[in-house]
């Protein structure tokens, strides 16, 4: 396990996979990350490379080869990924390619994952380079479950998120017997910019979102107002998820998504993919900020 802290906050990294498990008040103690019941959902912010969600058929396929990838891709509980730099505000990890890893991806990468606390904020920056001599696919996101309610005399109902602007949008609907992105879609936001948040909400899986002009998420307590906000600006993509039993939230920021049902597994031509030529560097971050007032 790995720490930074700072006058306002406390954030904590475990080794396996890299995952930020803590962010809390100084001065309360307050929690804000879920604890990862293993009763409900064991996890706390999976790192996901270099698929989001799953396959079809949890495989893909590339110039004619069949490969077999787990849900979220290769970082997700591994310990594989490193610590390569601690400083004092800073926790840098190191995920390389090897040659066990060509046999399930068959690229030359170097990952780099950088958790940097400032102030109120954590930023989560994400660099993959290109070490190999063809374009590299990949896609890459986050996974933070936010502790909802953050405080025992609250209800899963007394909280909201909040999208920067009014949206219109629709949620791309789940296959619930294949995880996979069906044809079919639900209206969610209908002139509007506030999402309340209930159990139910998630009965159909994750809420997927192709197309919002929001870059920034609040969550919102009615009772204290703003706890936290994302900003995602890197991030065409975003997905929220809870298990329906859970006092959580996830705030997902996508480069890419889970197979479409219709897909026809060419990792080229899938939808989300990032193309990245030899010897290039490429470089997305998302920002969570606890808001002042709760500190």
């Amino acid at each position: 396990m790995y720490h930074l802290k700072n006058d306002k906050l406390k954030i904590s990294v475990q080794a396996n996979g890299a995952e930020l498990c803590e962010i809390s008040s100084v001065k309360h103690n307050t929690q804000f990350m879920w604890d990862a019941n293993p009763n409900v959902w064991g996890s706390f912010a999976p790192n996901l490379f270099p698929i989001i969600g799953g396959l079809k058929n949890n495989s893909y396929s590339y110039n004619g080869k069949l490969y077999t990838l787990p849900k979220h891709g290769l970082i997700r509980n591994s310990d594989a990924i490193t610590l390569s730099q601690h400083t004092e505000n800073s926790l840098t990890f190191a995920f390389n390619y090897n040659d066990a890893l060509l046999k399930q991806y068959p690229f030359k990468f170097e990952f780099e994952l950088c958790f940097t606390l400032t102030d109120n904020k954590i930023e989560v920056a994400h660099r993959i380079k290109n070490v190999d001599r063809k374009t590299l696919y990949f896609s890459v996101g986050g996974h933070p479950a936010f502790k909802c309610p953050v405080f025992e005399d609250e209800d899963y109902e007394d909280y909201s998120l909040e999208f920067e602007t009014v949206e219109n949008a629709v949620t791309h609907l789940l296959n619930p017997d294949t995880g996979l992105v069906s044809k079919n879609t639900k209206p969610l936001l209908q002139h509007s910019k506030t999402l309340p948040l209930t159990h139910s909400l998630f009965n159909d899986d994750a809420l997927i979102f192709k197309d919002l002009h929001s870059k920034k998420i609040s969550l919102n307590s009615k009772n204290r107002g703003t706890i936290l906000t994302v900003d995602y600006p890197d991030f065409d993509y975003l997905g929220i998820w809870a298990k329906p039993n859970g006092n959580f939230v996830c705030i997902e920021p996508w480069l890419g998504i889970a197979d479409a049902e219709s897909t026809n597994q060419l990792l080229k031509e899938k939808e989300g993919i990032i193309q990245l030529e030899a010897g290039k560097t490429f470089a997305a971050s998302y920002v969570i900020e606890i808001h002042n007032t709760l500190l």
